[in-house]
Order: C-alpha cells, then structure tokens, then sequence
C-alpha cells in the first residue's frame, strides 16, 4: 500500500473501531437488561445476566459490523475531508479512482477481521452462554455437540440428535446406570413429546442388562418417566443466526432430507454471506457523500446521515427476511437485495462527483 492509502487505511480503522465500540457497549447494554428480567429464576444472578449478556459480544461484533463501518468512514473520510486533505490528495495526483479503491483495499481487511468473530468466536460463545443459561435456570447439566443436545437425567443421561418444533425430541437415546456406575438399560425411540406433566415415547426399542443376560423390547408407545424440563429445550436450542456457515449448511442438508422445512436456516445463512457484501456496499455509499459535501456539512450531520442510512437498511435487510420466512421468497434474493438496493444508491451518488 502506499503512503497514502495507509493513511486513509489508518484514518478509517480508528474511526470504524471507535464506532464499533460505542454500537457493542450499548447492543449488550441492552441485553444485560433483558437478562435481568430472569435473575431468581433458579439459580441465575445479576454476574450471570452480565456474563451471558457479555458472551453475546463477538455476535454483536460481526452484526453491527456494517452499520459501524458506515459510520466509521463518514467520520474518518470527513475529517480528512474537512481538513483539506482529500483536495490535497487529489491535487497531488491522487484520483477518486484510488481513494475508491483504498477504501475497498481497509474494507476487505476489516471483513476479514470480523468473519473470525462470525464464524469462529460467535458460535462458540452463544453455545456457551446457552448452556450457562439453561444450567444456571433449569439446574441441569446439558451440552450441545454435532451429536446433538445432550443432559443428565437423575441416574441417565439423554441424547436426542434433533429437537423439531413445538419441543418434539427425535432420535433420542437413554442410558440409564445403576449406583455402582454400570449400564443398566438403553432405550431408543423414534420421537418424544412432553404432554401435560409427562413425557411420552414412540417407536421404542429397549435393551436391558441383567446378571442373566440381555433383554431386548419393542414397544409401540410408553411412559417416559423424566426430569427432564421441556422449558430447558428452548434455552439450549441456538438460533439459527447464532451458528456458523458450515453449521447452518449441514443444518440445512439435514433438514432437506428429512423433508423438513429450513427456510429459517436457509435465510440465516444467507444473511451470514450478505454481510461481508453489505460492509463493502456502505463504504463504496461513504465515499461519493464525503466528497460531495467536504466542507459543507458538520460532523453531526455526517453522524446522522450513516444512522438514517444504518437503520434504513437493518431495517429493509429485517423485513426481507421476515418476507423470506413468511411468504416463502427465496432466502438468497432477500439477503442481497438490500445490498444491491444501496449499490445502486452508492452508483447514482457516485456519478455525482466523477
């Protein structure tokens, strides 16, 4: 990179980071309040709000990443502007052409940054805040792995590798242990469902294990006699916009063909890919705007443009979504239109100072 665009590199990164930092405080501001609402509930406390409200930090990160780097390059692009140093950039040679492109050259760089925070840190972090969630409320120990959800159940423990909605267990296995430790008795049934204060099994196949032998059971129908909460079950369930690109992929794989509906799945992960694109759509917008106004607007007035433009496009990237899952349009359409939307936004203003 040149000596001028690591400046504007540089000029960008501190505005966007600051930025980013005051949307995240106040993103798990918010949440901490909410999570306040369940404190007593169990054993969760005001530290497990706090905690649980923190762990949602790299999801934060990665969501308000495009809003934050709008914002981000209005406020460094027009202090430069402001100051005279973008007319001194061009007057050295410096065309609009290049400082485009050395926007673009910080934006792939700080994409880069965040797609960890997506990818890696989020999902991981959500899983556990989850888990911290449901063992500090419910009291039971539970886990989430590629094999599914996974809890202690008294002397069993409880595998189901997939839970379906309304809270219906499928594929679920039971292996029960006696005091000395050994295994007692496994159970597998096709599904599970919780009515009125019971737990009830279908399509089950029972092995137990004796002195004298094996016993093996086929039953059509039984009585679970769990303490298993069904509340428990949409706490430790991640949301779809939780998970990562892989996850959501195999998610959906899986969930095709069972021929179950994945529309919620198929619309998170396409907002995942959009979110890159969306990024580098915001600082091409900037750019034509700090240029045409310089010296002509304030930095309040910066700062209030990149949130009407911010809040207009959560706002349209939230209700395509909500088309996508309501009237079943098609998921990648929805997550790009608002991109392509403010694309052509960014072209027309670009035309204007070419």
């Amino acid at each position: 990179m040149s000596l001028f665009e690591r400046y504007i590199a540089s000029t960008m990164l501190k505005a966007t980071l600051m930025t980013l930092l005051v949307l995240v405080i106040l993103l798990v501001f918010f949440t901490t309040m909410e999570e306040l609402e369940d404190v007593g509930r169990g054993d969760f406390r005001a530290v497990d709000a706090f905690w649980v409200s923190l762990l949602a930090t790299p999801r934060y990160v990665f969501e308000a990443f495009p809003v934050a780097a709008l914002l981000g390059s209005l406020v460094g692009l027009g202090s430069m502007g402001a100051h005279g140093e973008l007319v001194a950039m061009r007057s050295a040679g410096f065309s609009l052409h290049q400082i485009l492109v050395s926007v673009m050259k910080t934006g792939l760089l700080m994409v880069g940054l965040v797609l960890v925070f997506g990818e890696v840190a989020a999902p991981l972090a959500e899983q556990h805040a989850e888990q911290h969630r449901a063992e500090k409320q419910q009291g039971q120990v539970t886990l989430r792995t590629e094999y599914g959800f996974w809890a202690r159940d008294g002397q069993a423990f409880v595998n189901a590798r997939n839970i379906g909605a309304g809270g219906i267990l499928r594929d679920i296995h039971v292996y029960e242990f006696g005091p000395d430790l050994q295994l007692r008795r496994h159970t597998h049934a096709e599904s599970a469902i919780h009515r009125g204060d019971q737990w009830e099994m279908a399509g089950i196949e029972r092995v137990s294990v004796r002195m004298e032998g094996i016993e093996a059971q086929r039953l059509t129908s039984a009585r679970w006699d769990s303490l298993l909460d069904p509340d428990l079950l949409k706490a430790v369930v991640v949301q779809p916009a939780m998970l990562g690109l892989g996850e959501l992929y195999r998610s959906i794989q899986v969930m095709r063909d069972n021929g179950q509906p994945a529309t919620d799945y198929e619309v998170a992960f396409w907002g995942k890919i959009a979110t890159p694109l969306s990024t580098l759509v915001m600082l091409f917008i900037a750019v034509p705007f700090v240029l045409a106004h310089q010296r002509f607007v304030s930095m309040g007035e910066r700062v209030f443009v990149g949130i009407a433009l911010g809040m207009s496009f959560y706002t349209l990237s939230r209700g395509m979504s909500y088309v996508a899952v309501v009237y079943e349009f098609n998921p990648m359409f929805s997550a790009l239109i608002p991109a392509f939307a403010f694309l052509v936004i960014g072209v027309l203003l670009m035309r204007r100072v070419a």
